[in-house]
């Protein structure tokens, strides 16, 4: 049996991740809109489907999914005011941690952006799935950057991604508008990394706003969102190429 035909979750399942994933935005002091925790059951469902297909995530299970993915994003919605903003989603990969911000603030107008095809086609599919209006985008964000449509043109970035700090402002801040927000998902421990970015944040014209701490409801888990506010237009020169930017992060 292919992994598009295994069947999808019982209904049990789906149960337990509006379960965890309900009680965990009220943990986190987010509150869902009627309807989200059936659309957090479907992603699921629709991420079980697909997500070996797409090689899109190594965390499996209802517990793991709604509590490490689902509400670790939807924890963002608490780090800045992102009602009726316009946010770009950079890496998005399976959708984390923009579709699950958009199911939980839908005034949100979202953008997937991702580098690899078969990424965005599992996004494009997963949103009609869930009757989300979003944008995806197949292209590197260093390119993506430079087009004048995308090129300040976002009330605030959100990134998952694995890089560094350094790098990932190189990236993503040149998609913000003046006064804008970058949110950096990472680890607790980032007082390096916060070291490291100092001249790539003021490069592109922007300064560390602070850091968000919270902790994963039914985990030990402690994230932090790297919060970085835009003061000022990223010059022309940024972001240069990829392996300009690996050879010689700022």
């Amino acid at each position: 049996m292919s992994v598009m035909d295994r069947p999808l979750p019982s209904e049990d399942g789906g149960g337990k991740v509006i379960e965890i994933v309900t009680s965990g935005s009220e943990e986190l002091g987010v509150a869902l809109p009627p309807g989200a925790g059936a659309s957090f059951a479907a992603y699921y469902a629709y991420l079980e489907k697909c997500g070996r297909r797409f090689n899109l995530t190594a965390i499996e299970g209802e517990s793991e999914v709604a509590r490490l993915h689902f509400l670790d994003s939807v924890a963002l919605l608490k780090a800045a005011r992102l009602g009726g903003a316009r946010v770009i989603d950079i890496g998005s990969g399976a959708g984390f941690p923009g579709v699950p911000m958009k199911i939980a603030e839908p005034s949100i107008g979202l953008t997937l952006l991702d580098a690899t095809g078969k990424r965005v086609r599992f996004l494009a599919g997963l949103c009609a799935e869930l009757g989300l209006d979003a944008t995806c985008v197949c292209a590197r964000a260093e390119d993506s950057a430079r087009a004048p449509e995308m090129r300040h043109a976002y009330d605030a970035a959100v990134s998952r991604a694995v890089a560094k700090l350094n790098v990932l402002c190189e990236l993503c801040l040149p998609f913000i508008r003046v006064g804008g927000t970058f949110i950096a998902m990472k680890g607790i421990d980032t007082a390096d990394e916060l070291t490291q970015a100092g001249g790539a944040i003021e490069a592109m014209g922007a300064r560390l706003h602070g850091c968000f701490d919270y902790a994963l409801p039914g985990t030990e888990i402690v994230r932090r969102a790297v919060i970085i506010r835009k003061t000022s237009i990223t010059p022309d020169r940024y972001p240069r190429r990829f392996a300009k930017i690996q050879k010689s992060p700022l």
